[in-house]
C-alpha cells in the first residue's frame, strides 16, 4: 500500500447513512456501501452492556433469556430510544470507519423521512454529532432515493418517488431540487409482519414471532394474485394446546392478511396524486411512479398500483439501497447537498 493510498484511506471517511426502521445502511466515500445490518440492539438488562448489534441482534430475536432483551431503537422511521440509538449507530460508525482511526470525525449525510418533527430531526442530528460525526447533513429519504435512482431531479419536470420503509412510507413529487409536494404514512413493511402474526392468530390459533412472519412476507407476501400459486410450510406455538404446531398456508392467504397495509400504502399514493400541482402531474403521466426502499420488494405491488392508479410504474434497480446510494453520492456534489439538506 503506498503512502498516499494510506493517508487517503484515513483522510476520506465521510459517510453517508440510511437510519432504518427495520435496517441501517452506511456508505464509505470511496469505498461504497460497507455496512448493511438490522437496526437491532441486544442489551443485558442487568450490566447495560451490549451482548449483540446488527445481524448477530436479528438472530437472538425472540430468544434471549430474561436478563437480556432484543431493542429497535428506531420506530415508524424516528428515534424511540435515544441512548440505545447512540450506542449502535456509534457501533456502526467504527465498523464503517474500519480502524481509521479514533480522532477522524466524518462529516456525515443522514436520511431521514418526511414527515417527522423538527424535535426528531434534531434527535437524529444530536445522535450523529454524539457519535463522532464533525458535520451533520439531514436529508429527507425521498430525495435521496431519487438522487440514488437516477432521476433528474434538478429539472423543471415533476419525478414521483414512493420509499416503503420499515416504519414507514414517504411519497414525495419533486422537482427543482425540491420536494414540491410530500406525504408520510406510517404504515409500510413492518405493519405487513404484524398483520401476518394477527391473521395466523386468529385464523389457525397459531402464535408466530417477528423473524418467521417477515419470512412469510417474503417467501408469500403479494399484492396482486400471482401467475402460480405458492404454499410454505409455518412453525409456531398452539395457542389453545399450548405445544408447538406446523400448518400449511398459501400465497392468497397472506395476500388477504396484509390487504388492509398494502390498501394504506395505495390511498396515500393517491392522496398525493390528488394534491399534486396541474403543470407537474401531466409530467407524472409521462415518467410514471418510482417505487424504492425494501417494501416494493413485495410481489406484484407495482403492478397493484399500476392497475389502480392507470400510470406506469417503476422499481428501482436496488431498491434497498437507494437511498444510501443517493446520500453517498451527495457527498460529491456538496453544492447539491446544501441546497436540498434539511436545517
Amino acid at each position: 500500500m503506498s503512502v498516499w493510498t494510506w493517508i487517503k484511506d484515513r483522510l476520506f471517511c465521510d459517510l453517508a447513512i440510511d437510519l432504518g426502521t427495520a435496517n441501517t445502511l452506511i456508505y464509505l466515500k470511496g469505498k461504497g456501501i460497507v455496512v448493511q445490518e438490522p437496526s437491532i440492539v441486544v442489551i443485558n438488562k442487568q450490566t447495560g452492556k451490549i451482548e449483540a448489534v446488527g445481524n448477530r441482534a436479528k438472530e437472538m430475536l425472540g430468544k434471549t433469556p430474561n436478563n437480556v432483551v432484543a431493542i429497535r431503537p428506531m420506530k415508524d422511521g424516528v428515534i424511540a430510544d435515544f441512548e440505545i440509538a447512540e450506542r449502535m449507530l456509534d457501533y456502526f460508525i467504527k465498523q464503517a470507519m474500519n480502524n481509521r482511526g479514533t480522532l477522524l470525525r466524518p462529516r456525515i449525510v443522514i436520511g431521514i423521512p418526511t414527515g417527522i418533527t423538527q424535535v426528531e430531526r434534531r434527535a437524529v442530528r444530536d445522535v450523529a454529532l454524539r457519535a463522532r460525526a464533525s458535520e451533520v447533513y439531514i436529508v429527507e429519504q425521498p430525495m435521496a432515493a431519487a438522487v440514488g435512482a437516477d432521476l433528474p431531479i434538478s429539472e423543471p419536470t415533476g419525478n414521483m418517488i414512493v420509499d416503503i420503509g420499515g416504519g414507514t412510507t414517504d411519497i414525495a413529487v419533486i422537482s427543482l431540487n425540491g420536494v414540491v409536494f410530500n406525504h408520510s404514512i406510517r404504515v409500510a413493511s413492518n405493519e405487513m409482519d404484524e398483520a401476518i402474526i394477527q391473521y395466523l392468530k386468529k385464523k389457525y390459533n397459531l402464535l408466530i414471532g417477528e423473524r418467521t412472519a417477515e419470512q412469510v412476507k417474503i417467501q408469500l407476501g403479494s399484492a396482486y394474485p400471482l401467475e402460480q400459486s405458492l404454499t410454505m410450510e409455518i412453525k409456531g406455538r398452539d395457542l389453545r394446546e399450548g405445544i408447538p404446531r406446523t400448518i400449511v398456508v398459501d400465497d392468497q392467504e397472506i395476500r388477504e392478511a396484509i390487504e388492509e397495509v398494502v390498501t394504506a400504502i395505495i390511498n396515500a399514493i393517491r392522496i398525493a396524486l390528488e394534491r399534486t400541482p396541474p403543470e407537474l402531474s401531466a409530467d407524472i403521466i409521462d415518467r410514471g411512479i418510482v417505487l424504492t426502499g425494501g417494501g416494493a420488494l413485495l410481489k406484484n405491488l407495482d403492478k397493484r398500483i399500476r392497475e389502480e392508479t392507470q400510470l406506469p410504474v417503476f422499481i428501482t434497480e436496488d431498491p434497498l439501497t437507494s437511498v444510501v446510494m443517493g446520500a453517498g453520492r451527495l457527498l460529491d456534489d456538496l453544492d447539491l447537498l446544501k441546497k436540498i439538506s434539511l436545517e
